[in-house]
């Protein structure tokens, strides 16, 4: 199973690294048979995450035709304060919009667009429409995810979600990123707490749970559902062994149960 982990200017490195170490070291206990990588839509450079000017280098070209398991962070940045217009929603809970009005996510992003069609094109790697992406001035989370529809990267996401031998991973606003796309419709999925009434109004179906899992679609929560969501990956594909080990050595407690669409609807407790 080979991961390829998606940086994108503005990333969530926590939303990055805990699934790093935990597929690394499932490669370690498979021998060989997990093995993950960073990439980044433009190919191998150095990428700024959201977190301080922190960045970590991407080594390979984000490909779907390569990746068993292609899995994409979130973006790390200010939260929004109430009344912040118009990205404040996936960072904030406000209220849905009315059944009447369709999420457009090309108006989160700035652009009048298709997603997915690189406005910048000609400029340099991670570089926006004509906007260098500035570690020191802090955007919002949402505006930072929406960023990502300027790139190739929703190109290289509907892909491979187009491709059933592909398994897409999201952790924390990383299933925002998909949804913004328009690559989450019908589907079932998770995000941070915050994002959820934005994760239902972009056409999915939100599930308040840590992780979910939808076939070749998985999510994780929060941030720290990062760990949960590869401990799983790792269980799904490698089996409960490999995943047991893996978890004894980061002395790491899963919570929750992955949720899926399966067996009775609850009634009301």
């Amino acid at each position: 199973m080979h991961v390829q982990i998606a940086l994108f200017d503005g990333f969530d490195p926590l939303d990055v690294i805990g699934p790093y170490e935990v597929l690394h070291a499932g490669g370690t206990a498979t021998r060989g048979a997990v093995s993950v990588e960073l990439a980044s839509a433009e190919g191998p450079r150095e990428v700024t995450s959201g977190t301080g000017g922190l960045a970590l280098r991407a080594t390979a070209a984000l490909d779907p035709e390569r990746a068993d398991v292609i899995v994409v962070p979130g973006a790390s940045g200010r939260v929004g304060a109430p009344g912040e217009a118009p990205q404040e929603e996936a960072g904030t809970g406000e209220p849905r919009r009315d059944e009447g009005t369709r999420y457009d996510p090309r108006q989160e992003a700035g652009t009048g667009d298709d997603p997915g069609q690189d406005a910048g094109a000609g400029d340099d790697p991670g570089q926006d429409a004509g906007t260098r992406y500035d570690p020191g001035q802090e955007a919002s989370v949402p505006e930072l995810l929406g960023r990502t529809l300027t790139t190739g990267l929703p190109a290289l996401l509907r892909q491979a979600m187009d491709d059933p031998e592909v398994t897409v991973a999201t952790v924390c606003g990383g299933s925002l990123v998909l949804a913004m796309a328009g690559l989450l419709e019908h589907r079932y999925a998770t995000t941070h707490h915050l994002g959820l009434d934005l994760l239902d109004a972009a056409g999915a179906h939100a599930v308040h749970a840590r992780v979910v899992d939808d076939g070749d679609l998985i999510s994780g929560a929060g941030v720290t559902s990062g760990l949960d969501l590869a401990l799983y990956l790792l269980e799904r594909e490698t089996g409960p062994r490999i995943a047991h080990a893996v978890e004894e050595l980061f002395a790491h407690d899963r919570r929750g149960t992955v949720w899926r669409a399966r067996g009775p609807i609850p009634a009301a407790l």
